[in-house]
């Protein structure tokens, strides 16, 4: 077994949800998803078949969504993964209907960070083994970034 890392490649302020599925059913029930859920989201995602042809499968409603997610997809080529890119909304917006698609097994991430992913890779073929999402914790927060952390939240409309 080789342990590869791949980093995901996209525009900083571009989101994405990264996961795992069992089905290729999961590209049109995503994309259900994420139009019922939010029509303003332009998005693009991008599915590793894992059987049959193995091909990368796609869908979304913006190009240069869906090219960051054939690309990304292909880069990690790990079997039932799902990569979403999401622009002018956030993961927070989509992610519990993401999450309730019946073939989605787990969330890896949810993030507009840096991203690494942890790629096994075997005769038969490659795994996710987990994420590096941002950067290292810097300290501990205090009163202060308390009083910061609820004003954001409250100032962007997530906290009344």
């Amino acid at each position: 077994m080789e342990i590869k890392i791949v980093a995901i490649e996209k525009p900083e302020p571009i989101n994405f949800i990264l996961g795992q599925s069992h089905f290729i059913k999961t590209v049109e029930d995503i994309h259900e998803a994420v139009v019922q859920t939010n029509a303003q989201i332009r998005f693009g995602l991008g599915f590793c078949e894992s059987s049959g042809e193995a091909l990368v499968r796609w869908t979304g409603n913006d190009e240069a969504m869906i090219e960051l997610a054939r690309k990304n997809a292909f880069e990690l080529s790990c079997g039932h993964s799902f990569i979403l890119f999401l622009d002018n909304g956030f993961p927070v917006n989509v992610l519990n209907a993401i999450k309730n698609v019946s073939e989605v097994c787990r969330i890896f991430c949810a993030t507009a960070n840096p991203v690494q992913v942890i790629v096994a890779e075997t005769e038969q073929g490659r795994g996710i083994l987990g994420v590096i999402d941002g950067i290292r914790s810097k300290g501990i927060e205090n009163a202060a970034g308390q009083e910061w952390r609820k004003n954001f939240l409250r100032k962007i409309g997530y906290k009344l």
